[in-house]
């Protein structure tokens, strides 16, 4: 494989304390030097002058649809989109058709991806088999086959035994449980936050304690049974208080909030007149839970952004509110609009933000990547802070156009993804 030199970027690697220009050469698929100035006669150039160089972004939360959901999104499709959006690697849930809760399935996912040769893709298996949280899987076969989480994304785990063992194994294995934290008995048939959203629109409600109680019983439980939890796209102020919460008390307990949770409240829903691209599980919040996920991200109770990237057909999406299904894409959106919104308006700095897509991603997954140390995988991500552009559904390479953000107007966006020392995806 050929050395590539990237030169005269600003290079962001909160992993070592890096913020200034560096010159960073590549060779076999790994990083080799980070210097001030580096000349390297047998490399191959690219001049990143003016552009932001940082460990590559993963996006530890993504469905795929692959197997059975093709006509949504296919593993080649997520992927392009992923390269596109400046992630060089995605972890995929396990909600596919049939679920991934066996060795066959995994491998396949695994297979697939290695035949797009562009971002990486980490599985997630089931935390119960066919997600249906009676009977937990067999963890050791799939961690053998190549997961690196568990978790019955979509579906809450209501038996608190199932969660119980889900966490017991993930102990012995050394791998987290994503959880998606959803009380069904509170939450019922809510569609929409219980508050402006649901009254304006009449629409069933959805209460925060629906996630808050599930947060609190599955911190009890990591407590008493250990195991490494992670509490997926929380919403609530406080829900990012419990977790803050079980860190004062030692726990093991990490969390991601999304782009959309960070951007958008229930307000913006009833300004685009119960848009079904707005309708999200968890569904977004009033502006004081967003104003407290913001500092969270800030203050560094949050370990992670992730898009749930949740592709669905334009024919179920333009359904009945209550009949559509939940969920935004975000793997082309999620780093102009974070740019845009948080960056560009001084709510957080950009270091910041690159730990949240990169570092933070690979410690609680306990993947490679999130820094440009040498001898690290060459996965990196090139930024264009200052490049403006409208949010088209239209130009994605993802199959789905289910978005939130179409027609924003942002500032900054990822223009060239390298993964394993190859340029994946170059839009300079």
């Amino acid at each position: 494989m050929s050395a590539l030199l990237l030169r005269g970027a600003r290079v962001v690697d909160p992993s070592q304390g890096i913020d200034g220009r560096r010159d960073v050469l590549v060779a076999d698929g790994r990083i080799a030097r980070v210097e001030e100035s580096i000349d390297s006669s047998e490399a191959r150039v690219v001049d990143l002058d003016g552009l932001v160089l940082a460990p590559g972004f993963i996006d530890m939360h993504v469905h795929l649809r692959e197997p059975g959901q093709e006509a949504k999104e296919t593993i080649a499709t997520g992927c392009a989109a992923a390269v596109a959006g400046g992630f060089c690697a995605v972890a995929a849930m396990a909600n596919t058709e049939p679920v991934n809760d066996c060795r066959a399935v995994t491998e396949h996912m695994l297979a697939a991806a290695a035949r797009e040769r562009s971002a990486r893709v980490y599985p997630v298996g089931a935390v119960s088999v066919g997600m249906r949280g009676e009977r937990p899987t067999d963890v050791g076969e799939l961690v053998e086959a190549g997961v690196v989480a568990l978790s019955d994304d979509g579906r809450p785990v209501m038996d608190a035994t199932v969660m119980r063992r889900a966490l017991e194994a993930s102990a012995r294995f050394g791998i987290p449980v994503l959880a998606h934290e959803q009380d069904v008995t509170l939450v019922r048939d809510g569609v929409v936050h219980e508050g402006e959203a649901s009254r304006a629109l009449d629409l069933p409600p959805w209460p925060p304690a629906g996630e808050d109680a599930m947060i609190a019983r599955d911190l009890l439980l990591a407590e008493d049974f250990g195991g490494r939890l992670h509490v997926q796209h929380l919403t609530t102020m406080r829900g990012l208080e419990l977790v803050r919460w079980a860190r004062w008390r030692g726990l093991a307990v990490t969390c991601e909030v999304t782009p959309h949770h960070l951007t958008l409240t229930d307000r913006d829903l009833v300004e685009m007149e119960g848009d079904t691209d707005l309708k999200m599980n968890p569904p977004l919040r009033g502006d004081i839970d967003r104003r407290a996920l913001v500092h969270g991200v800030w203050d560094r109770v949050v370990d992670a952004i992730a898009t749930d990237h949740a592709p669905h057909h334009p024919q179920e999406k333009a359904a009945d509110f209550c009949c559509a299904p939940f969920g935004t894409i975000g793997l082309e959106t999620a780093v102009p609009v974070l740019l845009t919104r948080l960056c560009h308006e001084g709510r957080l700095p950009l270091t910041r933000l690159v730990e949240l897509l990169s570092c933070g991603p690979a410690r609680v997954l306990g993947v490679a990547g999130g820094t440009l140390a040498p001898g690290a995988p060459a996965d990196l991500t090139v930024l264009d802070t200052e490049r403006k552009g409208t949010v088209e559904p239209v130009t994605f390479e993802s199959k789905a156009v289910n978005t939130a953000f179409k027609g924003w107007r942002t500032k900054g966006d990822a223009v060239a993804t390298i993964v394993d020392g190859r340029i994946v995806y170059d839009a300079r």
